[in-house]
């Protein structure tokens, strides 16, 4: 043997030695046997009633799996043998061609899969159509610009606010107009292939060639919120702004979107969300921040003076000593390292200059103020898993629980030992398993908040163990409460940013008299904060 060969088993003597020690077994000849007489019985019957001259040349047929037996037998029979097998086949073939096939199985199941969504029985499209084209005679030439396109969407029975995808998906970016034959070639065929709302708009918003939607795909249709929607008028004059509240709006549809964390939305994920029904409601309400899940103007207020506070050289980017000072250094140094491990961050940047983003800033300030919903447990167990396991072990709760009783040992507060600790929280979460908590386990518990806040949030950890046990449950069987964690939080913020504002407001107006300055001062000194920066930066002008 060749040297560095290595040995390869021969398939096809070990086959032959198995089938031989087959056949050659009794049961094993005498059910052949069995099976050669009823053979030879049914062709005697069919050669009767077929050509008689052809029956004199004609022998018993064989199956045609069966090898020639060891017995004594002469060649001559052999191959009539096979003769007889091969004309016996075709005359079967032949005799099922000429019967009637039931119906397949795949033939009798209805179709349940619909990615473009279900088709509706009726649905006359040449009447949607002729109604488009009654709206598009009413404009000069057949053509429809940005401003005319409500009238449009509500012909093709769409939303308000669709129009400006409507718009840009017919071709009128390049030409700043759409014509009636280019709209109804474009519509006719969405309403040919797409069955659905959520279908419809990816459809309209996708690059071509592609069924999901990226970010990117969401800014035409929000700058033209951002312009026409009543609720937001006062950023008209405040154009630095758009791409702040835009980069908001799109970070918050793919935190609560997005539940697969690829980054692409599809038809499912978007017809499984009530984002659909938000845009529709941009139409009916007029206060923009009465729409907290995407478009609130308040919240985006919040999160941006919070990351405005933190990036102090305001390159939109902030390293770990930044986030560090998020909340006085609630959060542990281990758990801002995981942030920007690439855990929970979609950019290079964090890999590669050791920076975040605005945009993940949003998802990191979400998750860590209101974290009962899905997306942030899964955040935050993202961060936790140190090995990416599935599974958070009790080694990767000590890790984190470590820092949090030095924490504790330095404000002069004795911790909790980490053995009473752990019980307390495996008899919180009650893991299927024993000794590894699961993100099933935890979207189980109605009490993750307190779980997350034990290991890395110092300052939320010692007010839970201030508060009474039993509110806590309170709390966490309210489940039908109005507000969630982040609507409650970013209201007070809001009031707080409020207050502020007027107050230095009255100072910059000259309403404060002059022999209370000395003792405004410290006052002052304590109002004159991010929120002052941002206010300046942001004055609409009468």
């Amino acid at each position: 043997m060749t040297p560095g060969k290595v040995l390869q088993p021969v398939l096809k003597m070990k086959v032959d030695e198995l089938f031989l020690c087959w056949f050659s077994q009794p049961a094993t000849q005498l059910t052949l046997k069995d099976c050669l007489r009823r053979i030879k019985n049914e062709e005697k019957t069919e050669i009767g009633n077929g050509d008689s001259g052809n029956s004199k040349n004609e022998s018993p047929p064989q199956l045609s799996t069966t090898l020639p037996l060891s017995t004594s037998s002469s060649s001559r029979n052999i191959s009539n043998v096979k003769g007889t097998r091969r004309s016996s086949g075709t005359r079967v073939v032949q005799a099922k061609k000429e019967e009637t096939l039931p119906p397949s199985l795949s033939q009798t199941i209805p179709t349940f899969y619909f990615p473009r969504g279900c088709p509706k029985e009726k649905v006359n499209i040449d009447a949607v159509i002729a109604k488009i084209e009654r709206t598009f005679s009413q404009f000069p030439n057949e053509r429809a610009t940005l401003d005319d396109m409500g009238k449009v969407a509500k012909a093709c029975e769409c939303p308000l606010y669709w129009k400006g995808p409507l718009f840009y998906c017919a071709g009128g970016e390049r030409t700043g107009y759409v014509s009636v034959h280019k709209f109804v070639a474009m519509w006719r065929k969405i309403l040919q292939t797409c069955y659905d709302d959520a279908a419809k708009f990816v459809h309209l918003l996708m690059n071509p060639g592609c069924n999901y939607l990226v970010q990117e795909d969401f800014i035409p249709f929000l700058q033209d919120v951002v312009n026409s929607h009543p609720g937001l008028s006062f950023l008209k004059e405040a154009s630095e702004f758009h791409s702040r509240y835009i980069t908001t709006v799109i970070q918050r549809i793919f935190y609560t979107v997005n539940r697969s964390w690829s980054g692409k939305i599809t038809c499912n994920e978007l017809r499984k969300s009530n984002f659909l029904q938000n845009v529709a409601l941009l139409e009916e309400e007029a206060d923009i921040n009465q729409l907290t899940e995407y478009f609130s103007y308040e919240h985006f207020y919040v999160i941006y003076c919070k990351f405005w506070e933190l990036d102090t050289d305001h390159d939109l980017y902030i390293d770990r000593k930044d986030l560090a000072r998020h909340n006085d250094h609630a959060i542990s140094s281990r758990m801002i390292e995981r942030i920007f491990s690439g855990a929970v961050t979609r950019g290079r940047k964090a890999q590669k200059d050791g920076k975040i983003s605005y945009a993940d800033f949003v998802w990191f300030l979400i998750s860590e103020e209101d974290k009962k919903t899905p997306t942030s447990i899964e955040y935050w167990f993202r961060c936790m898993d140190l090995d990416g396991d599935g599974v958070l072990s009790m080694y990767e709760l000590e890790y984190f629980y470590e820092e949090q009783c030095q924490k504790l040992d330095n404000m002069a507060i004795e911790p909790l030992p980490f053995e009473d600790c752990l019980c307390q929280m495996l008899d919180l979460v009650k893991p299927q398993y024993e000794g590894k908590i699961t993100l099933h386990d935890l979207k189980r518990c109605k009490l993750t908040n307190v779980f997350f806040d034990t290991f890395f949030n110092t300052e939320k950890y010692l007010d839970r163990e201030e508060r009474d046990q039993f509110s806590m449950l309170r709390d966490g069987e309210g489940e039908s409460q109005e507000l969630s964690d982040w609507e409650k939080y970013a209201a007070e913020e809001y009031d707080i940013l409020v207050a502020e504002e007027a107050a230095s407001d009255q100072w910059n107006d000259g309403i404060t008299p002059l022999h209370l300055l000395g003792d405004f001062q410290n006052l002052l000194e304590s109002c004159c904060t991010w929120s002052q920066v941002f206010k300046s930066c942001f004055q609409v002008r009468s």
